[in-house]
């Protein structure tokens, strides 16, 4: 409730609900739809900080191994690691940030539906969709059948999601973060249903995207390494390491009278006898 004393929030609650009356009543959507509708306009309005947040993702993986090599290198030194790390941040035109702004954006449109769904009743829905079992968005998310569907669903979709998102984490924090979500099941269950309906249209939103990330980004070919045994002479290519041209093979001697052939030898007797 404090938070709600600020007026920015109630500002937000008034917009919120404007744009749920919108799409239930001028677009003809059920309410559950309609918080599906307003999570795809949201993230539609994100796409250009996603794709900077997907180039960002694809630096830090394409130079994780530069950034290994300079937190082992000062270990000891926090301070310096940080200092060589944004250094090399800015040379490589990473924003480890990049990935955060998406998320931060979304924050307050989901706190405007945390309190629109709180403070406001909405009727459920009447039609046969398969977002049917969702009867009363502003009801508790265990308080109906379909609300324990929702929550398996939201924790598939954000375990899915987290293979995304974390994707240039290690192995121990990756772990962690596929673990969160079931032990955060038991903190949303008391959310609106709504607003885990939110929750799990941008999961799903996100692996999507991530999907189609992995097709479209083609990765470089690994440099081809020749392989060679200690029998394998080296290759001549016709300069050596300080410049110098290769010497040019000399000549072979003419082979010794005894090595000549026979018949060039008798012809060399008779005319000496003549």
């Amino acid at each position: 409730m404090i938070l709600y004393s600020i007026p920015i929030i109630s500002q937000l609650e008034d917009v919120m609900r404007h744009v749920l009356n919108w799409f239930h009543y001028n677009v003809g959507f059920t309410w559950a739809w309609s918080i599906v509708a307003i999570t795809v306009v949201v993230r539609m309005l994100l796409v250009p900080l996603t794709i900077r947040q997907i180039h960002s993702m694809q630096n830090l993986q394409r130079f994780a191994p530069q950034m290994k090599e300079i937190q082992k290198k000062y270990k000891n030194d926090r301070q310096k690691q940080n200092e060589e790390l944004m250094k090399f941040y800015r040379e490589n035109n990473i924003n480890p940030a990049a990935s955060c702004l998406p998320m931060l954006l979304q924050l307050p449109v989901f706190i405007a539906l945390y309190y629109t769904l709180k403070h406001e009743h909405f009727p459920p829905g009447s039609d046969l969709s398969w977002l049917h079992f969702i009867h009363d968005i502003s009801a508790g998310t265990t308080a109906q059948w379909g609300g324990y569907i929702l929550l398996v669903v939201y924790v598939v979709s954000q375990m899915a999601s987290t293979l995304f998102m974390a994707a240039t984490a290690d192995k121990t924090q990756r772990v962690l973060f596929m673990l969160m979500p079931l032990v955060f099941v038991f903190i949303i269950a008391r959310f609106p249903a709504g607003l885990v309906l939110y929750w799990v249209t941008t999961n799903l939103w996100t692996v999507g995207q991530g999907l189609i990330t992995r097709r479209l980004v083609q990765k470089a070919p690994a440099p081809t390494v020749e392989r060679r045994s200690s029998r394998t002479p080296p290759k001549d290519d016709g300069s050596s390491g300080n410049g110098a041209q290769p010497e040019a093979p000399e000549p072979k001697p003419a082979p010794a009278a005894s090595q000549q052939p026979r018949q060039v030898r008798r012809k060399k007797k008779r005319t000496s006898r003549r």
